[in-house]
């Protein structure tokens, strides 16, 4: 059975990055996060909200397809629509530190423009 309380983190930060509340998004990350993806190895929680974090252009919908919280980690995979036409779908690995995201690992999944793979 998933633990509900990082269950409703992980909807919680997934909602904060698509609504942009950026306030809320750094109470859930633990001071010492650490992100990791494609373009970024292990940067800090600074670094993340500089080059991560959404801003007035990139207005998406996000939503959450599938989410497994086992013990003190979790994979959930989402997929965004932006209101140009872009489309993508990733997974992250996130682990926790009690009730805050001490980790977030990205995994890229396809892209596309206008329903074409890009």
């Amino acid at each position: 059975m998933q633990d509900k309380t990082l269950t409703d983190i992980v909807h919680a930060y997934c909602s904060a990055y698509e609504t942009e509340n950026r306030a809320l998004a750094e109470e859930l990350l633990a001071d010492d996060f650490v992100f990791t993806g494609p373009h970024d190895h292990a940067i800090d929680k600074a670094t993340y909200f500089e080059r991560c974090w959404p801003n007035n252009d990139a207005k998406h919908r996000q939503h959450v397809e599938a989410l497994v919280v086992e013990g003190q980690r979790a994979f959930v995979t989402y997929s965004c629509e932006s209101g140009n036409g872009d489309s993508y779908r990733n997974t992250e690995y996130l682990t926790f530190d009690g009730d805050r995201i001490a980790t977030v690992e990205v995994y890229f999944g396809p892209a596309y423009r206008n329903g074409v793979l890009v």
